[in-house]
């Protein structure tokens, strides 16, 4: 499973320190065990209004802890105008950046580095979008009176993205601080407009509309970030599995036998998520009601699902399909193959092999620098077999869900957090696992993405919420053939091989 540096992606909005220049800490803790801090500085100069946020977290992956550290700067105007924005992280060995300034013409210049590749382009600021200061001063203007609902528009310095937010102000509250003193604060929640299934953040400001406490969902997990001490902040992490804790028992044991064909699964997802799992060519959803869904993991159907989109084939800065090593390494590794189901394999066998470094201290790493470093897990794995397919012309995503596995890190018979890659062959989306070397019917799909890291922290929302209540054949309860045609699309159906 994996990391939460998009924390900052989430809650960057929503904290800012004091209108003076000075240092504010928070201390964060996941379902109440403190594993990290947030320092925020504000100054006020030359510039404009400048916050910067630097949070850290401690992380652990079966007994391998993860450090990881993202820090944000806004450049504002006095009344709230975006001057300049700027991300750096370190999900990987190699620290991630964007920076993007005001030009003149009102446009922002925007470099990306991932991967040690740098990206400049041109951004249209959104209307209405507005930066930390900016955000402060709308929730000023709205003030506290509870009852009163409006909308903003939050500018995502991570993402590059404006989230359309509605807040709810909910009254005045007396919140006990962890350095056990007491403050009455004005209690907001702040939902996505438009985004179905996504989950509120609870946050609780001063009269200055400062943020001192926040509460929002975070990978199954109760993510709080509350205002204290340096001290307080600073004090030791405390251990917290994030892969065990994601760990989903198996109503039973899944033989190799029972890999190779479709499978129905009976589940049932608590908290409210009213589509977590994601229709796919090869699965198909189905809910019952009160949270329990039938998923059928099988063939490949052509023409089930939607074609591909201009995500499946562009590069982007962590798929960076565009890179000239990529695209002479995809062509030298699929060599005379045929047709597109050829080449996917061969390119799936090839990585199977490459990436010989089990990483789990990799928080998330692009297509170029697992290609340098050779490490990684089911993430590095599924970002670079996208890339290399997108480099051929093949339209290719990153899925993410979850996988049986009979053992790991303690736990037997569970379906852990995973990634693979899905390849749109022959009119049809098939699904290639090179971390697993083959993919069958215990990979249950959440969500698609681009290979941008912040689509699969959001498809691994339901993580913690999720039971799997049976586990059945699927060849004993229903009829589902294989697809005709060459490039059959699963484990066993003629075209597909053992190898996906």
């Amino acid at each position: 499973m994996r990391r939460c540096l998009v924390v900052l992606a989430v809650l960057s909005c929503l904290v800012a320190a004091p209108a003076s220049a000075e240092r504010r800490w928070m201390t964060v803790l996941l379902d109440g065990r403190k594993v990290g801090s947030l320092q925020i500085d504000r100054d006020l100069g030359d510039e404009g209004v400048t916050t910067t946020q630097t949070l850290d977290l401690r992380l652990t992956r079966i007994k391998t802890p993860l450090q990881l550290r993202t820090t944000v700067k806004t450049v504002e105007s006095p009344d709230g105008a975006p001057l300049a924005f700027y991300a750096s992280s370190n999900m990987s060995s190699k620290e991630n950046l964007v920076e993007g300034r005001v030009r003149p013409d009102g446009a922002f210049q925007v470099a990306n580095t991932v991967g040690g590749q740098s990206k400049v382009n041109l951004l249209i600021w959104p209307s209405g979008a507005s930066l930390v200061e900016g955000q402060r001063l709308a929730t000023l203007a709205h003030g506290f009176k509870p009852g009163t609902t409006y909308q903003v528009r939050n500018f995502d310095s991570v993402k590059q993205q404006v989230a359309n937010v509605q807040v709810d102000v909910i009254g005045d509250e007396i919140i006990e601080m962890p350095d056990q003193s007491r403050e009455t604060l004005h209690h907001l929640r702040q939902s996505l407009v438009n985004v179905e299934g996504a989950h509120p953040v609870d946050v609780w400001v001063d009269d200055h509309g400062y943020v001192r406490r926040g509460i929002s969902p975070l990978l199954g997990f109760r993510l709080e970030m509350a205002s204290c001490s340096e001290s307080c902040a600073k004090a030791p992490d405390q251990d917290v599995d994030v892969l065990r804790a994601a760990m989903i028992d198996s109503p039973r044991p899944l033989t190799p036998n029972f890999r190779v064909a479709p499978m129905r699964y009976t589940l049932t997802v608590k908290g409210g998520f009213p589509h977590p799992f994601v229709d796919t060519d090869e699965q198909h959803v189905t809910s019952l009601g009160d949270g329990i869904f039938v998923v059928d993991v099988g063939f490949a159907r052509r023409g089930k699902e939607s074609v591909p989109s201009g995500d499946d084939t562009a590069p982007s800065p962590w798929v960076q399909s565009d890179s000239p090593r990529v695209v002479e390494l995809a062509r030298s590794v699929v060599g005379d193959a045929r047709n597109d189901l050829q080449r996917m394999r061969r390119l799936r066998a090839w990585l199977s092999d490459y990436i010989d470094r089990k990483g789990l201290d990799v928080g998330y790493a692009s297509a170029l620098e697992t290609l340098d470093s050779r490490t990684g897990d089911c993430t590095e794995h599924a970002v670079l077999l996208t890339a290399l397919a997108r480099s051929l012309g093949i339209p290719a995503r990153v899925v993410t869900g979850v996988v049986y596995v009979d053992r790991l890190g303690g736990a037997s018979r569970v379906f852990v957090p995973h990634a693979w890659s899905q390849a749109f062959v022959d009119g049809r989306w098939i699904s290639f696992d090179s971390a697993q070397r083959r993919f069958d019917s215990t990979h249950i799909a959440l969500g698609t993405g681009n290979g941008d890291p912040w689509r699969f922290f959001a498809a691994m929302s339901t993580l913690g919420h999720i039971r799997i209540d049976r586990a059945v054949p699927a060849s004993t309860m229903f009829d589902l053939p294989p697809p005709s045609g060459d490039g059959g699309g699963f484990v066993g159906a003629a075209g597909s091989g053992p190898g996906r």
